[in-house]
């Protein structure tokens, strides 16, 4: 009995973390998706012209997409902060064909 207990929260407990990796996956990619870096925090850059008035904005982070499965499939995107050299690779589902 105390073996089925133990090995049933020993389950539950794997079962968990994964769910917990997949998540902290995604929230890292979301917060890559807005331009912030997870690692040093820097959102984007924003310079003032001064004779102009004009508010230019550069965005830290850099995507590329390194491969495209083709209408049903994956987009493998790569993200890459400016500041502090972050480079992360994470999957996204494609948007489809629109034909």
């Amino acid at each position: 009995m105390y073996t089925l207990i133990s090995s049933l929260i020993l389950f539950l407990i794997s079962i968990f973390s994964v769910l917990l990796y997949f998540k902290s996956k995604k929230d890292r990619q979301y917060t890559l998706d807005e331009g912030t870096c997870p690692s040093c925090g820097e959102t984007f850059k924003s310079f003032k012209d001064g004779a102009t008035n004009t508010t230019f904005k550069v965005d830290v982070i850099k995507k590329r997409i390194l491969k495209n499965h083709g209408c049903s499939g994956i987009i493998e995107i790569e993200y890459k902060c400016d500041s502090c050299g972050l480079k992360e690779v994470h999957n996204s589902v494609g948007q489809g064909c629109s034909l």
